[in-house]
């Protein structure tokens, strides 16, 4: 059974972010502060109004402590969550369902990550946990780059073709966040020199990878009934769905490495909660989580953008372009405004909040109607997936 969901019950009225990047001269602590200062500004309330905190960081610090004590939030509940990627989505999904039960009347999301100077590469396949032996030990962007030979099989598509198809997404995000001064990455990539850059894993090259990166953001969220207290142009949440998925893929013969099954299951059941019948039609814009390029592909169709095998000839075509019928990663994704862990589901929902509010600069989407967001942790055949589908009205 899907979720009954808190279909306009809950609205965003604030949010801060602060340019990913590296940021070399400044701590987790200072990146907290400023998102959620901002965000607190842009609801014009002071701090102390929040009446509780949900922090998501993967590395980065333990404990509520990491917040209470640079925000100086006096005795208040902070709760730290982790959820993989999908960290910063888990603090929004938690605090979101706290104001809708009634316990809070006005809380804090707030994600955070400092992987520049931590020696985090992006190339670590983790580790230290015991498990038991049926993970594999390959690196996130080796993982992740069996997708793209495992599509060119299924649906009798050839390399060059392909290179093609990975080549726009990576222009495509780069030149979104060219628009974007507060990405980590400004700057417009030739095709070129995407298909030419050094190779990382498989198909894969520079390009192909998100950013390595240090950054934060936040939300203020209430009741639906309160929002106009603190902004005239709230973002409502329509739904929100966050699966765990059985983790088998790499024990299943029939696994092939062309879906994602707990992002299937995800949108299914954050359709459900919006009353979302056509994903193609009624979404306006998205952020995915692109986090290599054969990633947002496929993700095209599991979210229900494109056909089964056709998600290749719509980025072709442009469709999820800005200047398409579905914008996708108009901010330039995880890809061009980078990925500090923590912060990357919440960073989705700024763009929402800006583009919802019309406010999104050289980027702007016309008159969007419903937006939908999408982070997942982990790996292909093994992760967790979260939905999100918001609106103005």
């Amino acid at each position: 059974m899907a979720s009954r969901g808190i279909r306009d019950r809950v609205a965003i009225v604030g949010m801060g972010c602060t340019r990913f990047g590296e940021h070399w001269d400044r701590g987790a602590s200072d990146l907290l502060v400023e998102a959620a200062l901002e965000a607190c500004s842009s609801a014009r309330i002071d701090r102390d109004a929040v009446d509780a905190y949900w922090m998501g960081t993967l590395t980065s610090g333990l404990s509520g402590l990491m917040l209470s004590e640079p925000l100086k939030t006096g005795y208040k509940p902070i709760t730290r969550v982790e959820n993989y990627c999908a960290t910063g989505s888990e603090a929004i999904r938690n605090a979101a369902y706290a104001v809708a039960c009634g316990a809070y009347d006005l809380v804090m999301a707030i994600g955070v990550e400092k992987l520049k100077d931590s020696g985090y590469s992006g190339l670590a396949s983790g580790g230290g946990i015991p498990t038991d032996g049926t993970q594999s030990s390959m690196t996130a962007p080796a993982t992740f780059s069996l997708l793209a030979p495992a599509y060119s099989k299924k649906y009798g598509l050839d390399r060059e073709t392909l290179r093609r198809v990975l080549t726009r997404i990576a222009w495509k995000n780069h030149a979104n966040g060219a628009r974007n001064p507060k990405a980590q990455f400004q700057r417009v990539v030739p095709p070129e020199k995407i298909e030419n850059a050094p190779k990382v894993a498989g198909m894969l090259g520079v390009f192909d990878c998100s950013g390595v990166s240090d950054g934060a953001a936040a939300a203020i969220l209430c009741r639906a009934e309160d929002a106009h207290k603190y902004t005239d142009r709230p973002l409502l949440i329509k739904a929100l769905s966050f699966i765990a998925g059985p983790a088998d893929g790499a024990k299943r013969q029939d696994y092939d490495y062309t879906s994602f099954p707990e992002v299937v299951a995800s949108a299914a059941d954050a359709y459900a909660q919006a009353g979302v019948r056509n994903a193609r039609d009624e979404i306006s814009m998205a952020e995915v989580h692109d986090c290599f390029t054969p990633t947002e592909l496929v993700l095209m169709e599991d979210l229900g953008f494109s056909r089964r095998g056709n998600a290749w000839r719509d980025t072709l075509e442009g469709r999820f372009e800005l200047g398409g019928d579905q914008p996708v990663n108009p901010d330039g994704g995880l890809k061009s405004f980078g990925h500090p862990i923590g912060a990357s589901g919440l960073r989705m929902m700024y763009e929402m909040w800006l583009q919802f509010r019309g406010e999104a600069g050289a980027r702007q989407v016309p008159a969007p109607r419903l937006g939908l967001t999408h982070n997942l942790g982990g790996a292909p055949g093994r992760c967790v997936s979260f939905v999100s589908v918001v609106g103005a009205n």
